[in-house]
Order: C-alpha cells, then structure tokens, then sequence
C-alpha cells in the first residue's frame, strides 16, 4: 500500500525545494510531519465587552473613529499614532507606534475593529491590527505557530491549507474503536482538522484532548512493553535467601522500622526471589532510612550466596555508606569493603583479589565499581544511590558485571509521581514516605538580606552550645550578570565576623577532590564549625552535629534543591534550623519562600517544584531523559497520563493486543520505536 501521508513536501502542489529547506529546519519532512505540527497557542479575535476584559489582557474590540488621529515624532523613525475610538459606550485611546501610514486610512466616524494589549487604568488600547468596516475580522480564533527561518504565520497557515486539502482524506484512525468510544474522544482526521482550523476554544479543547491521550498512550505502550520484554528477556537469580538470619538482622538494628520501611523490604526480598531480575527505584525523602531498608536486601543477597555492590556518586558519601554498612553487617561476618580512586596500591589489589575469589561479600564504592579490572564471583544485587547523576550507560556497565543481578535505584531527591511514571516507567516505584520516629522537624525561616545581623547572631546562639552551620552561595565568584553572593566573597566577611572565635572553611566545586575530602573531613571532625559552601555540599553528607543552615539568595535554587539542601542539617537529634536570605521580586520566587516554610515533605514540595519549572527543568535539561511532547504537559495533563498508563498496561498484557486487528497501528508505532526489535530476534 503506497502511504501517501510519508511523501516528501514536495508532493504538495505549491511547495518547492527551497520551502522544502526551510520546512527541514523544523524538522518537517514529509506530508504527515506537516499536518501534525500542531499550533502553540490560539489568537482569538471574538468580540469582547470591555467591562470584562482583564488589565493588560489582548482584545479585539470593534468601534467608531472617532477623533481625528494625531501623530507625533520620536527619536530616529519613530511614531506614535493616536486617536480616540467609540466602543458601545465606552470613549477609549488608541495607539499604534511605529505604524505613520495608519493617519491617512483613518477616517471619523468610520467603524473599524481594532486588536491590541488593553490598559484598563488608562482606558487605551496599545494595539496592532485594525481592519476597516464592520465583521472586518478574518476569524474569531487563529492557530499561531512555532516558526524558523524564512516560513511565515501566513506561509505556514498556506501550506498546512494545502496538505490538507490534497492529502486530507488519508488520515488514518490510529486508536482501536473501544477506546475512543470509551473516552468520547474525536477521530483522528476531526482532531488534526480542528488543531488548524478551529471555530473556537471549545473545539481545540476537545481536538487536544484527543492528541494530549494519543501520545502519552503510545509512549506509556512502549514503556510498558519495554518492561514486559525486559522481564521476559532477563530471567532473574530466584535468590533463596535465609529469612531467620534475615528476621534476626533487622530485630539486631538500634531502631525498629517504620512501617514504610516494612513494606519496601517485603517489596525487595519478593522480588530477590523471583523468578524476573528486579528493576525498582526506590525514593525516600531526605533521611528516611533508605540506607537500611538497602542494608537488609545486601544482607538477603548474601544469605543467598551472592556479592552485592553499591555505587554512589561521590567519595566521601561512598567512605559514609561503607562506615555505616560496617557497623550493621560486621557483627554478621559479612565483608563490607570500600573502593574509590583514593583506595591504591597493594590495599587495591588485595580487594580486587579477594572479590574475584568470593572473600569480599559486599563492595561500596563511586564509578572506579565500573571499571575493567573489578570482577565479581557472583554478583547477585546491584544499588546505585542518587542515580539520576549516573549515566544509563555507567548503570548497564554495572549490571552486566554479574548474570542478571537485581538492581535497586535509590534516590534522595522526591520524584513527583507524574515524572516517576513518565522517566522511569519501566521500573517498578517504591516510596519511604515516612520518617523514623523522633526526627524533629527543620524548622525553616525567610529572611531578607538585610536581616543578616541577627541571622549571623542566631547562627552564633548555635555555635556556642558546641553545633556546626553550614552556609550555601549559588556561584563561586563575582559574575558581572549576576549580583549573587558568592561563596568566596562569604567566606571572607565570615571569616572576619567569626575571628579568633570559630574555623570558617570554603567548599566549591572548582576545588579538586582531595581538596574537598579534606575540607569536609574538617567539617565532619568538628575542626572547621562554619561551612561555605556552594552546592556541591548537596548529596548524601551526613554531619550529625551541624544544626544550622544558611542559604543565600536562596530565590536562585528550585524547590527540590533547596529541600536537598536543607536535609544536610537535622540529622541528630537536636533542633535545626534553616534560614533562607532571598528578596525575590517574582511572585514564583515569592511561592518558592513560601512554600519551603510552610512543608518538611519532599513529596509536596517536588509536586509545587514541577508546577513551577516544568518537567525539563527538573532534573536539566541534558540527561532528563523527559520525553518531548508535541501537544501533552505532564504536569497539567497527569489525570490522562495515568489512564493512559494503566490502559498501555493492560493492552501489553492482553493476547487480543498482539493479534487483533484494531491494534495494528498501535502494534506499528511500537515497531517504529524499535522496542520490538528484541522480540523479532528472538
């Protein structure tokens, strides 16, 4: 069957090779490219009373001339044109700059329709459009498109016109019959039609609607069948751990675990032993115990007769877990060993000797876990901490260090739920979403700049009962754009408030990492009590003892990070405390203050973050790995991401989806995907 709807452009009468060019630099291709590049936004020029149009809003209001128009000079080429305009009972100003020719085509009492940004407090519209008579205006709403280059509105508009008139009739419905009855949704050639031609912003509604549930159906298909392939492809190690032991480990902990503890390690050892290898992403709020809940897996692995490894992102987090493993396992004869690029020589030889022999049973380390020359005997489960900061293809590199091991993701930063099952729709989710008993909460206070005194004399109050503070810039030095306290500048004024009384020291991320070893282990060792630092002080360090935390211009940060950055204190069992210095002047700067004061729970506040910023900035923009939709938002369009999620799962499930005929183009899109590719093979 020939697709008439893959040709190239130039199939369309009108379109040559050099509009062809110019289509390519937006990545429109071929017919369908061009009748699928959907507007952004909607102009609408309906008539509107002025009485309920907003300030600052953009109208289209139709009226009387009726003023002669008076235009003035400014400036080199510059004018301003301004008449006044009876709009029903309302005398209004209006102002066109820069357009002079306008004086000559205005007549008085002729009625005109005028379109611009309405300024309900001086009763002007500074506007753009007029057209002469009355009805002038072309249409009530008007598509308006992202554009490069040399295409125009009017260019763009043209084309789309003519791919749809000639090729129109070739749109094929892509989802089965059942679910477009089920979820009343229009069929695919109404939807695409109205997109570009709407008679109003109900239509649209409904058009996207449609669109915003095809793409998250077609990505959460692919998810889904990732998943399904995944499990099927990669049987898992049915690890026959010794429960006893295990049910004695946990009664030997300082602390019962929470019930959300409970249940996540019933998730993890039912997934040791079954059949399919785990695949699981494990979030947990800033100190919730993730660390232990990762402790008894390990020890399951062990019991069962396998390695287990742990890769973290930095050094120092990776020396804490190591420190803190060894304390829960070494009662148990279990050999915990450290492994970074500061661990040399015969001691490095002696670990990778002993791991390939089978005499180390768990290794905590940063990427040096990845290298070459590290082989397991038997490695059985995989945990990578924070490990949105890894690569996918440093996290492959470690799985296949073993036969199929289970792999646990954990994470510290509160993935919001619709970005969970979007990024990493292929894992199973579990979430730690309560705290162990006796965590006082942070309290969180903002300050404004010129309070610093008295927040420099609070951090003082701290000191003195013998607790550390720690104090975070956004940059590190002075930067002409921005009048940002930097770390450096910090340090200095600190350093001078604290004289002979207390150890200021610096961190930032220009220092090389035995650098900032040594800094933090001053910090850790009470030598240094204040600690400037940039954001690099983020992940994972664990100083009991500090109490206090001071963040400037603290505007600058997104919520999930200042909510990182605050979990370095409150780690003890003493009250801390968290001062946030902003003077924001955006009311999204001023919600962030807000917000931080008002909540302690990570889950909340990356849920308002993802409102804020958007999913792309999230976790920037580089390795997001957040998919690019052209009509769905993920954060305004959850609601039919999850029934998108949970009709893919059942669909990938079904045998009626491999087969029936209705799903043929739903099978296709996955074929294109090249999610299938490993089934073929097979």
């Amino acid at each position: 069957m020939f697709d008439h709807l893959n040709q190239s452009v130039t199939a369309l009468k009108g379109i040559g090779e050099e509009t062809a060019e110019a289509l390519a630099e937006m990545n429109i291709f071929t017919v369908q490219d061009l009748l699928e590049y959907f507007p952004y936004r909607y102009e609408d020029y309906s008539l509107k009373d002025l009485t309920e149009v907003k300030h600052d809003e953009k109208v289209t209001v139709e009226g009387k001339v009726h003023s002669e128009p008076s235009l003035t000079y400014y400036g080199r080429k510059k004018s301003k044109l301004m008449f006044r305009l009876f709009v029903g009972s309302h005398l209004i100003k209006v102002v066109f700059f820069n357009q002079p020719y306008l004086k000559n085509k205005l007549n008085i009492n002729e009625t005109i329709t005028v379109t611009g940004k309405w300024d309900a407090h001086r009763g002007t519209i500074t506007a753009n459009e007029v057209h002469a008579g009355t009805n002038a205006k072309i249409k009530d709403f008007e598509p308006v498109y992202s554009l490069k280059g040399k295409i125009t509105t009017k260019g763009m508009r043209k084309f789309i016109h003519l791919a749809f008139s000639q090729y129109g009739q070739f749109i094929e419905e892509t989802l089965p019959v059942p679910l477009i009855h089920s979820y009343r949704l229009l069929n695919r050639y109404e939807a695409i039609k109205i997109m570009h031609f709407p008679s109003s912003p109900e239509d649209v509604k409904q058009a996207r609607r449609r669109f915003v549930y095809e793409e998250f159906l077609l990505f959460q298909l692919k998810m889904q069948a990732l998943r399904k392939f995944e499990r099927e492809h990669s049987p898992g190690l049915m690890q026959k751990y010794d429960l006893p032991k295990i049910l004695e480990f946990i009664d030997s902990l300082p602390f019962p675990l929470t019930n959300a503890q409970k249940r996540v390690v019933n998730e993890v050892l039912a997934e040791l032993k079954s059949p399919y290898r785990m695949n699981r992403l494990l979030q947990g709020d800033v100190g919730s115990g993730k660390t232990v809940v990762a402790a008894v897996g390990l020890y399951g692995s062990v019991t069962a007769g396998y390695q287990g490894a742990l890769m973290v992102p930095t050094e120092i987090l990776a020396e804490q877990h190591a420190e803190s493993l060894k304390g829960l396992l070494d009662p148990f004869n279990i050999r915990c060993e450290l492994l970074t690029s500061s661990v040399k020589g015969k001691r490095r030889r002696e670990i990778l000797q002993d791991l390939a022999d089978g005499k180390v049973d768990i290794l905590i380390g940063t990427h040096a876990l990845i290298q070459d020359e590290v082989t397991f005997k038997k490695l059985g489960f995989v945990i990578t901490d924070e490990q949105h900061r890894f690569g996918v293809e440093q996290r492959r590199v470690l799985r296949e260090k073993g036969e199929n091991p289970d792999v646990l993701f954990m994470t510290a930063t509160p993935i919001p739920r619709t970005l969970a099952i979007t990024v990493f729709g292929e894992m199973d989710v579990s979430i730690i979403d309560e705290m162990p008993a006796g965590r006082k909460s942070i309290e969180t206070y903002w300050a404004k700049p010129e309070m610093l005194e008295r927040v420099l004399a609070f951090v003082e109050k701290e000191l003195i009962k013998g607790h550390q503070a720690y104090v975070i810039c956004p940059l590190i030095e002075e930067s002409e754009k921005l009048e940002v306290q930097n770390a450096i500048d910090v340090h200095t004024t600190l350093s001078q408030y604290f004289q002979n009384r207390y150890q200021v020291g610096l961190m930032h991320g220009r220092l090389t990492s035995e650098e900032k070893e040594t800094v933090m282990k001053a910090f850790s060792t009470n030598e240094v009590q204040v600690l400037v630092s940039t954001t690099v002080v983020e992940v994972g360090v664990n100083v009991p003892n500090a109490t206090m935390m001071v963040i400037y211009d603290a505007e600058r940060f997104g919520l999930s990070q200042l909510h990182q950055l605050r979990g370095r204190v409150g780690r003890g069992s003493e009250q801390s405390y968290c001062i946030l210095l902003a003077s924001p002047k955006s009311e999204v700067g001023q919600e962030r203050m807000r917000i931080m004061t008002e909540t302690n729970d990570g889950f909340v506040l990356s849920e308002k973050d993802l409102e804020l910023r958007g999913p792309g900035d999230f976790f920037g923009k580089k390795q997001s790995g957040v998919p690019e939709f052209k009509v769905a938002d993920m954060v305004h369009d959850y609601r039919a991401l999850e029934t998108a999620r949970n009709d893919a799962a059942k669909l990938i499930q079904s045998e009626t989806f491999w087969t029936a005929p209705e799903y043929v183009h739903l099978r296709k899109s996955l074929e294109i995907s090249g999610v299938l590719e490993g089934e073929k093979l097979d």
